[in-house]
């Protein structure tokens, strides 16, 4: 670490993205972080009691208007003003009346902990496809696939980013299933289907109580069809989240096109045919349409999406 940096507030040394709000180290040393924390307007939160020792939490409000509640007290704090816990016995609830910036002091490395816990699940992800190397970054491949069709859609910026991290995720509770069946050349028996069919809520349960558990129904639900004929719940139509549908395309294409150990890989040209003959059956035909055209004018390419040939 350097003895004396500058830099302006928008940057800093990594970043924690969750589904309202998202967390930034700006510094740290001698057990101390200084972090940005932003929160969307209008976001329920907590500071909670610490069990891992003494802790002081301090907070400047460098932008926006939050309601601090504890007990029966309401304060409101607004630009310029701070709030610090030290050895807290009882939450206090936090509530942002619009977006608000925080420059967030803690006496414990709560930001290294945070990202640890993210880091340990995309190495999960990094596992199981090891596990079966036919699908050597199919995690990384569907969430471009998923990136390019959510542009092509407008979605919101919090779409996006549960889009984006539920396409990276979606696979992890495959490290549940035996390498013997994820690697079989053959045809699965019905039973080890059964077993197949369990990742999503394998997963699902995997970031429950996470800093990702925003995305614990996208990845219950990527293999959910409109017509009621995927699992694990079999919902249709507009009961399986639109993240899921785009996901539940894309892994399918990336999954055709990719060679197998019971089959060649299909060219793209026969995977998209093979979805279009799906088109409103098994998959919402507005989604085929916008990834077909994503397709066409390259946002999706051969050339960017170049699958590792084995």
């Amino acid at each position: 670490m350097k003895d004396f940096t500058a830099r302006n507030l928008d940057q800093h040394i990594e970043e924690v993205a969750m589904k309202n709000s998202s967390l930034a180290l700006l510094a740290h040393g001698d057990g101390i972080e200084v972090l940005k924390q932003v929160i969307k307007g209008d976001v329920i939160s907590y500071i909670e009691p610490f069990s891992g020792g003494e802790l002081l939490e301090f907070f400047f409000v460098v932008e926006g208007k939050l309601m601090c509640k504890r007990n029966d007290e309401e304060i409101i704090l607004e630009t310029g003003d701070y709030f610090y816990a030290y050895n807290l016995k009882e939450n206090v609830e936090l509530r942002t009346f619009e977006d608000t910036v925080l420059l967030y002091v803690t006496s414990k490395p709560i930001f290294s902990s945070l990202s640890k816990e993210i880091k340990e699940l995309k190495e999960i992800v990094v596992h199981v496809e090891e596990k079966d190397n036919y699908t050597h970054g199919h995690g990384k491949r569907v969430r471009d696939f998923a990136y390019a069709v959510g542009k092509m859609l407008k979605l919101s910026e919090e779409q996006m980013e549960k889009l984006l991290m539920g396409a990276f995720f979606h696979d992890i509770g495959k490290v549940h299933v035996p390498e013997e069946i994820l690697k079989k050349p053959g045809k699965l028996t019905s039973e080890e289907f059964e077993y197949i069919k369990q990742h999503p809520e394998k997963g699902a349960q995997m970031v429950k109580g996470t800093s990702l558990e925003y995305i614990l129904d996208i990845i219950l639900q990527h293999h959910e069809r409109i017509d009621g004929s995927g699992y694990p719940q079999g919902l249709k139509g507009n009961e399986i989240l639109l993240e899921a549908q785009i996901i539940g395309i894309v892994d399918s294409f990336d999954a055709m096109t990719s060679k197998r150990p019971y089959r060649d890989a299909m060219s793209w040209e026969d995977a998209l045919r093979e979805l279009k003959s799906l088109s409103g059956i098994k998959y919402d035909s507005h989604l085929i349409s916008v990834f077909e055209k994503c397709i066409q004018i390259g946002l999706i390419s051969k050339k960017k999406f170049n699958h590792k040939k084995q």
